[in-house]
């Protein structure tokens, strides 16, 4: 199986420019290791976040959020699609969180003068599940608190069409630095086609998190993602979807969050009406009064430039194909 290893995975860009690391044929199933979102600088709680003892903080924007690639789809083309299909991710041993001064909505706190005036790191020990890997493990909090792991890819996507997007900032229709929950394993995430083999990228992998991602990290860690990109020749979609065995989801990035809420809902109309076989006004309709329709908001973190990343989501059992 071909691999990219975790130290061939530290680009910092969608540069479309880039020599791909990998070529595979549309559906062959391959591998990352990605570094987290430090490049492997947080080891202990003694680790703090402070940017002059971080390297490759001395750039703007700083070396965060490596990533691997590109991959090189075999046929893809502009105007095409790639669907990613995760088939597992194996966390490492542990995931960290780092706060302080001005990171994340608090860092300037005087309400919680500790959350402002120090820099704190806090490691997750990870346990392996009944599996006997961190497939189906556990994240512990602290002595008392610990829950399931639920690992996700925060950052992927094929290279923007005209521009080069950072790891840490870029985003787009095309993907970047999103931290959507649910790219994760057996879901389908959707992403256009903009460059000759789609040039694909991915990395920042979470062990879990929180809606919003409120201070900026979640439980960051290193990771092997196995992962498989099928090629549909000739469709261009108008933006970022999943299909989760259950349900869909759209999503649309924007700042202010209303905007990316209203986009993400009008893109799922879009979908319901131009897949599903619905009218434009039972899409309408349906959106707004069935009690299982639900808005994601996947990342409101404040870093940066980021935007807020929004979904729209449906239960497929209110759905019924168009022929």
């Amino acid at each position: 199986m071909q691999r990219i290893t975790r130290e061939q995975a530290r680009r910092y860009a969608f540069d479309w420019r880039d020599e791909p690391l990998l070529q595979v044929q549309s559906g062959e199933t391959f591998e990352i290791e990605t570094y987290d979102a430090s490049t492997g600088y947080f080891k202990t709680e003694a680790d703090l976040a402070v940017p002059a003892k971080r390297p490759g903080f001395d750039r703007s924007p700083p070396l965060a959020n490596p990533i691997g690639g590109p991959v090189y789809v075999a046929g893809a083309e502009r105007g095409d699609t790639l669907v990613m299909t995760i088939e597992h991710i194996e966390v490492e041993d542990y995931s960290w969180i780092a706060v302080g001064p001005k990171r994340g909505p608090l860092g300037d706190t005087t309400r919680w003068p500790e959350l402002s005036g120090q820099y704190t790191t806090k490691i997750f020990k990870h346990t392996n599940g009944p599996s006997g890997t961190t497939r189906d493990g556990t994240v512990h909090f602290n002595d008392r608190i610990s829950w399931p792991i639920t690992p996700f890819v925060g950052t992927w996507g094929t290279c923007p069409d005209r521009e080069v997007a950072t790891s840490l900032d870029g985003q787009g229709e095309w993907g970047g630095n999103l931290d959507i929950r649910d790219v994760a394993p057996g879901n389908r995430i959707y992403m256009p086609v903009h460059h000759s083999g789609g040039l694909f990228y991915l990395g920042d992998v979470h062990a879990s998190q929180g809606d919003t991602e409120f201070t900026g990290t979640a439980a960051e860690t290193k990771s092997t993602v196995r992962l498989k990109l099928d090629l549909i020749k000739g469709r261009k979609l108008p933006g970022l979807r999943i299909e989760k065995p259950d349900s869909i989801v759209s999503i649309y990035v924007y700042r202010p969050l209303e905007g990316a809420v209203e986009q993400a809902t009008i893109l799922l109309i879009d979908w319901l009406v131009t897949e599903y076989g619905f009218t434009p006004t039972d899409a309408y309709c349906l959106v707004s009064t069935c009690p299982d329709f639900r808005i994601n908001v996947y990342q409101m973190c404040k870093v940066g430039r980021l935007s807020y990343v929004a979904g729209a989501e449906i239960p497929t059992k209110y759905l019924t194909k168009a022929k």
